[in-house]
C-alpha cells in the first residue's frame, strides 16, 4: 500500500512512517518542511497522487481557541484533495474522552476534527489515544517554579509514543474502522502521582503540591479521559519507559 504521512517528521509520525515501511509499505512523510502546507493546501494534491491511505498527524501550534479553525481547515483540505484523487481511507489521531472534556477549546477542537472525517466522503479510521509519556515535561513545566510543581490529581492513564505509532501503523495498514479504536498505556495515576514519580526517577529535588486548580487538566472531570471498556491496552509502563 501507498500510505501518505501527514505530520510525518514529528514524534509519532517519524516512528508511524518506520513500522509501515518496515512492513513493506510505501509509506511516505509530508509536513510543511517537504512542502505540504495542511492549512494553505499548497502541495497536497501532488502528494495524495496514487496513495491508498492518508494518516493526518498533523496538530494544531496553539492550544486556545484558535485550534479549532485550525482543525477545521486543514480536515476540509486534506478531504476535498483525498476525494479527488481516490484515496480510499483517512485517519486520525485523537483523544481518549476528548468529548467529555468540554471546557478546554482544545479537546472541543480535536471532537471538532472527529466530526468533520466522520461526516466526510472519505472512508475513515479514527485512532483516540491517552496522553503520551513523552509530554510529561511539559506538563511538569506548566504550573512550576524553582521549588515546587503544582498539579491536580486528575487521573491519568499515559501511553509511549512508540505504541501510540503502532496502533496508528496497524490501522492505517487495514480495512477503515467507519469508527474509533481507543488505546491506553497499562496504569493509572493521579497526575500529582506521576509528576512525583517523575520527578524522583529524575532526581528532581523539588516538591509537588496537589493544587485541583493548577494547569490544563484541572478541567477534567472525575476519569473522563481514562480509557473505559473495550479500549486496547499498550504493553509498556511508564515506571519501566521512564527508567529506561
Amino acid at each position: 500500500m501507498k500510505i501518505i504521512v501527514m505530520g510525518g517528521t514529528g514524534l509519532v509520525g517519524s516512528q508511524v512512517v518506520k513500522i509501515l515501511k518496515a512492513a513493506g509499505h510505501e509509506a511516505v512523510p509530508h509536513s510543511q518542511s517537504t512542502g505540504v502546507d495542511l492549512l494553505s493546501g499548497q502541495g497536497l494534491p501532488q502528494a495524495l497522487v496514487g496513495a491508498d491511505a492518508v494518516v493526518n498527524l498533523t496538530n494544531s501550534p496553539t492550544f486556545d481557541e484558535a485550534s479549532l479553525a485550525f482543525f477545521q481547515t486543514t480536515m476540509d483540505n486534506l478531504l476535498e484533495a483525498a476525494r479527488r484523487e481516490g484515496v480510499g481511507h483517512a485517519v486520525i489521531l485523537s483523544i481518549v474522552g476528548a468529548d467529555q472534556v468540554p471546557d478546554l477549546d482544545y479537546y472541543r477542537a480535536k471532537v471538532l476534527q472527529e466530526d468533520i472525517l466522520k461526516a466526510g466522503p472519505i472512508p475513515y479510521s479514527i485512532v483516540r489515544a491517552t496522553q503520551f509519556f513523552e509530554f510529561m515535561d511539559a506538563v511538569l513545566s506548566w504550573s512550576a517554579d524553582e521549588e515546587t510543581v503544582r498539579l491536580p490529581a486528575t487521573p491519568l492513564q499515559p501511553i509511549a509514543s512508540a505504541d501510540v505509532a503502532q496502533a496508528v501503523a496497524e490501522v492505517a495498514a487495514g480495512s477503515p474502522l467507519q469508527g474509533t479504536r481507543d488505546i491506553a498505556g497499562p496504569d493509572v495515576f493521579p497526575l500529582d502521582e506521576l509528576g512525583r514519580i517523575t520527578l524522583a526517577v529524575r532526581g528532581d529535588r523539588r516538591s509537588v503540591t496537589t493544587d485541583d486548580s493548577a494547569g490544563m487538566f484541572a478541567a477534567v472531570p472525575d476519569d473522563a479521559i481514562i480509557a473505559k471498556d473495550g479500549a486496547r491496552i499498550a504493553p509498556t509502563h511508564y515506571r519501566d519507559w521512564l527508567t529506561a
